[in-house]
């Protein structure tokens, strides 16, 4: 609030000081431009303000020449005015603003006639004064005293002076450019040079790049707009063009202030409704193709904003400084979201005012399954599908999501039907996008595996059978039917048996005699249970190769060895993908030992 007060009650020399900031922006890279041709610092600057000065001067005589010219010719169009609000008081809409009309002559005549009315007491008196009723109170009129000269003088300099400080400002902010950057670091950030530094490098190069984007932008808007008028015939398109420009330079409400003007004069010049409509159809879609293809394309990515906070600080900062403050609200809060970026204490202005998405993948795809809402929950996978495989998307996105479900099921954040809702809905979900994902690289792995004639324990790699058993949860499980979906694709028979006592599903994998077994197991919390499955299949399938998944694992594999035992020295895998390198290095390797014939072909 202490900031807010500041910036309302010090607006008199913010204002300016703001401005003059914004222009050495867009006039610092002119000054340097000079400066590389050997040109001293003072001349390049005086320059390029009087260039710029000039360039302004040249524009307001242009648009004031044509503004005047149109005003001369206003009495012209008073007959193509009258003309179309006839016909539009022709028919039965002419009778009803007659009864109006009469309706609303008799209620007047019927006031005037109460007694005690003005027009009653005129016609007594004579007179014009009213006469004081008993029991009420005198009517005073107040009425304003003209103003004095120098309060007129005053309004008419209040703009000049404005401008001549703006100027005053930005021609010692080029001068002493540096100068306020070292200052400003000594000042701010002088225990942290690198993050200060950062900072100024950010915030000049987006605010640059916007300023430089947006008047590109602004100015091809007019050029379209004074071109489209001109072939639609309206007179002084070049004004409306120049004014379709500057105030375009006004967020939200720019183009309708430049288009209002246009549009009153192509009803009065033109007969008909036909080129009036143009008008309207010009400037709505021009600024539609601009505000929704353009724009984004060119700058949305540059000012790190969100849509929505560039309106809500549009509001806070007309509020604040009227319409300079409209004028500046993107680059100052351009200026906020690059504070936030680099200050940790300021990091909130970041999370509410930038365009980068707070949550990661594996966050947001776990947030909307905790809120079972699996139609967004879908729309995050399909988003980072593009440009990976499923593989990928399972890595990346869904394990790490369900870890973090696992450690919020074991810090008692949610209950165990919870935990197993999300993993079950994920389930639905991953086999709706196997279903429908197309990958052509699956039919060349195909192949490629087919034409393999190597064996894993025993069996032809076309007929290998390869089963995932889940260490403890539902999540295992979950992940467990993920890599048999990708062993599937590769044509593989690979299967993930339900969830339950390790004798149990133990029972089911002698009586299957699978090719491999691996046991998926989801970290933190499942390396214990993941350890005594292994122990316990190892003691009835001695002769059965058995992987161990510790999915989303982040230690040393290698000191997990030893707590396995020396059979499983290299067969602990932390993630799909190296389980399915796993699978095929075997495949390859029995290859080998087959054609070496240290084992025999089936």
């Amino acid at each position: 609030m202490v900031a807010i007060a500041t910036l309302y009650f010090a607006r008199v020399v913010l204002v300016p000081f703001a401005l003059a900031m914004l222009f050495s922006f867009v006039l610092a890279p002119l000054v340097r431009l000079l400066e590389k041709r050997r040109l001293p610092r003072g001349l390049a600057v005086i320059l390029v303000v009087i260039l710029a000065m000039t360039t302004a001067v040249f524009v307001a005589l242009q648009v004031t020449n044509q503004l005047v010219d149109v005003t001369a010719q206003l009495p012209t169009y008073r007959a193509s005015v009258k003309n179309k609000i006839a016909s539009l008081k022709r028919g039965n809409s002419m009778s009803v603003l007659k009864a109006r009309e009469e309706i609303s002559e008799f209620g007047t005549e019927m006031v005037e006639a109460l007694p005690g009315s003005a027009q009653a007491t005129r016609q007594q008196n004579g007179r014009g004064i009213p006469e004081s009723i008993p029991g009420k109170p005198m009517q005073v009129q107040v009425v304003e005293p003209l103003a004095r000269s120098w309060d007129s003088l005053l309004t008419v300099l209040t703009p000049v002076g404005l401008g001549g400080l703006v100027l005053v400002f930005t021609i010692f902010i080029l001068l002493r450019l540096e100068d306020l950057r070292n200052r400003f670091i000594r000042l701010v950030g002088h225990d942290h040079l690198n993050v200060t530094t950062q900072a100024l490098d950010d915030a000049s190069q987006r605010i640059g790049r916007y300023l430089f984007l947006q008047f590109i932008v602004n100015v091809s808007f007019g050029i379209a707009v004074g071109a489209g008028l001109h072939f639609i015939g309206l007179p002084n398109a070049l004004l409306w063009g120049v004014i379709a420009s500057v105030c375009r330079f006004l967020p939200y409400i720019g183009t309708p202030i430049a288009a209002f003007l246009p549009i009153i004069l192509s009803v009065a010049v033109f007969d008909g409704w036909t080129r009036p409509l143009m008008t309207v159809g010009l400037y709505v879609v021009t600024e539609a193709v601009v505000a929704n293809f353009v724009e984004p394309l060119l700058y949305g990515a540059h000012t790190g904003i969100s849509s929505l906070a560039i309106l809500v600080a549009a509001v806070f900062w007309t509020l604040l400084w009227g319409t300079i403050g409209l004028v500046l609200s993107t680059p100052l809060t351009v200026c906020l979201v690059v504070l936030g970026r680099h200050v940790p204490q300021l990091e909130f202005l970041h999370v509410l005012l930038g365009d980068e998405p707070v949550l990661t993948p594996e966050v947001h795809f776990y947030q909307r399954m905790l809120a079972s809402d699996l139609s967004e929950a879908r729309r995050v996978l399909e988003t980072q599908l593009s440009g990976k495989d499923l593989q990928g998307l399972y890595d990346s996105v869904v394990i790490p999501a369900l870890a973090i479900a696992q450690r919020e099921r074991y810090q008692n954040d949610f209950d165990e039907t919870v935990g197993d809702s999300i993993s079950q809905g994920t389930r639905e979900l991953l086999e709706e996008l196997n279903e429908e994902y197309e990958d052509p690289q699956d039919f060349a792995v195909g192949a490629r595996l087919h034409s393999t004639s190597g064996i894993v324990g025993g069996m032809t790699a076309r007929s290998a059978r390869i089963v995932s058993v889940p260490a403890k949860t539902e999540a295992d499980e979950t992940i467990g039917s993920m890599l048999a979906q990708l062993l599937e694709r590769q044509s593989e028979q690979a299967q993930c048996i339900s969830l339950g006592a390790n004798a149990e599903m133990i029972d089911q994998l002698v009586e299957a005699k699978p090719d491999v077994i691996v046991v998926s197991a989801l970290q933190p919390f499942a390396l214990t249970h993941a350890r005594r499955l292994y122990s316990q299949l190892r003691a009835r399938l001695p002769q059965t190769t058995v992987l161990v998944g510790l999915w989303n694992f982040t230690g040393a594999i290698d000191s997990l060895s030893a707590r396995f035992g020396p059979d499983a020295q290299g067969l602990i895998v932390t993630n799909l993908a190296a389980a399915m390198q796993k699978i095929d290095a075997l495949r390859v390797e029995h290859r080998m030992l087959q054609d070496t014939g240290a084992i025999a072909s089936p």
